[in-house]
């Protein structure tokens, strides 16, 4: 086996090439990736604008006290001609563009209308409320770099660009296939004690789903060499990745490693990693298709997922996946459970006052398919090959989850 670190490495140097882009119309890219520059192709705003409602004026006439209304000027009202002189105004509101000679807008509420007068009754400096040209953006300015995820003030900056269909990345499609004859699909009903319903396909179908994968369940098959190779097979020609739980250890029945190997004669980059859990994961590639074999114990699939899975499929959208670590102060010791491993201990996970803070409670200690361990605010202790217990106030590292 190789440790943590090795297998990081060889992830990294695996060669992915980014899937293809599409063009989607404007509201459904939220959560997409972007595929292109976002850039601007004009001032926003054009022209000087008014940014509330009052009058346009030349600034300086304020000194006069008392200006002469022209007329109104809405939003959305061509100024073509319209023009203030020495000594007058005109009602501008907001979102109107300012008239030809004006340099200032006086709110409202600074002055009385006195017949076809304003009286002012409170200065402004010149240039008050009017929204310069380029305030926005400027005209050759990138706002949305490719490889951005789309939240919803790209999506308002794009709608502002008129842009109606941006390129985005193409989802990669991930095949989950769960084997083990003692799994049963959900809805399935047995009466035999020995058996266990199917969580690992759905668990890891979220995960793809919220990293911007588009999930392809292959239900669950039984520990039967043929059965697992062909529903492999069928799993490769449908996905970019292909991800399997159970089957990779080193019993009678666990026939996933050798289908990997022999029958679908992939490369393996690694086969088996000293951590904890999860050390008899295997990644393998045929072509530009990925398998990531993961072990059959929920806790211990969902935690290789985020490790090796999600590297490969942040690099399929032209991005990078960094584990969002933090520094947090534990309130509780902890033994480690290995000597020669790494090791990710699910924990709850505060930010309390600034300070991320580490803690077990509730927690239950015992095997790797403990998966209510990962509910609430939980994080993943990283405690690396050559550390040991912690005590309680010493400082360590955290995977976030959530």
């Amino acid at each position: 086996m190789i440790n943590f670190n090795e297998s990081m490495e060889k992830i990294e140097a695996l060669e992915v090439e980014a899937v293809g882009v599409q063009k989607l119309c404007l509201p459904q890219t939220h959560g997409r990736v972007l595929a292109e520059n976002i850039i601007a192709q004009e001032n926003s705003p054009a022209y000087p604008t008014a940014a509330m409602d009052g009058y346009a004026i030349i600034g300086s006439d304020q000194e006069m006290g008392k200006l002469k209304i022209l007329q109104d000027n809405p939003a959305g009202h061509d100024t073509e001609g319209l023009r203030v002189l020495p000594g007058t105004a005109i009602k501008t509101f907001t979102g109107a563009l300012m008239p030809e000679g004006a340099d200032t807008l006086i709110p409202i509420e600074n002055v009385t209308v006195e017949g076809d007068y304003i009286v002012i009754g409170e200065r402004v400096p010149t240039g008050f409320s009017v929204r310069p040209v380029g305030e926005n953006f400027k005209k050759g300015e990138t706002l949305i770099k490719r490889g951005a995820t789309i939240d919803f003030a790209e999506i308002g900056v794009m709608a502002s660009l008129n842009i109606v269909a941006p390129l985005v990345v193409q989802k990669p499609k991930v095949a989950i296939l769960a084997t083990g004859s003692e799994v049963l699909e959900l809805g399935e009903c047995s009466d035999n004690p020995a058996q266990i319903r199917s969580s690992n396909n759905y668990t890891l179908e979220a995960l793809v789903l919220k990293h911007g994968g588009e999930p392809v369940q292959m239900g669950s098959v039984h520990d039967e060499r043929s059965v697992i190779t062909f529903a492999m097979k069928e799993a490769l020609r449908s996905a970019d990745i292909v991800v399997t739980t159970g089957g990779v250890s080193v019993g009678d029945y666990d026939f996933v490693k050798d289908v990997i190997r022999d029958e679908l004669g992939c490369d393996v980059a690694f086969k088996g990693v000293l951590i904890k859990p999860g050390q008899h994961i295997m990644v393998a590639q045929k072509e530009n298709r990925f398998i990531v074999a993961l072990p059959g114990f929920a806790y211990s699939s969902t935690v290789t997922f985020i490790l090796y899975v999600l590297p490969i499929l942040y690099r399929l959208q032209g991005r990078e996946y960094t584990l969002p670590v933090v520094n947090a102060r534990l309130l509780d010791g902890y033994r480690k459970k290995t000597k020669n491993k790494t090791e990710f201990a699910a924990c709850n996970l505060r930010l309390i006052d600034g300070e991320y803070l580490c803690d077990f409670s509730g927690k239950r200690r015992g095997s790797s398919a403990i998966m209510t361990n990962m509910l609430g605010d939980a994080g993943l202790l990283w405690l690396d090959v050559a550390e040991g217990d912690k005590e309680a106030g010493e400082v360590v590292r955290v995977v976030r989850l959530k």
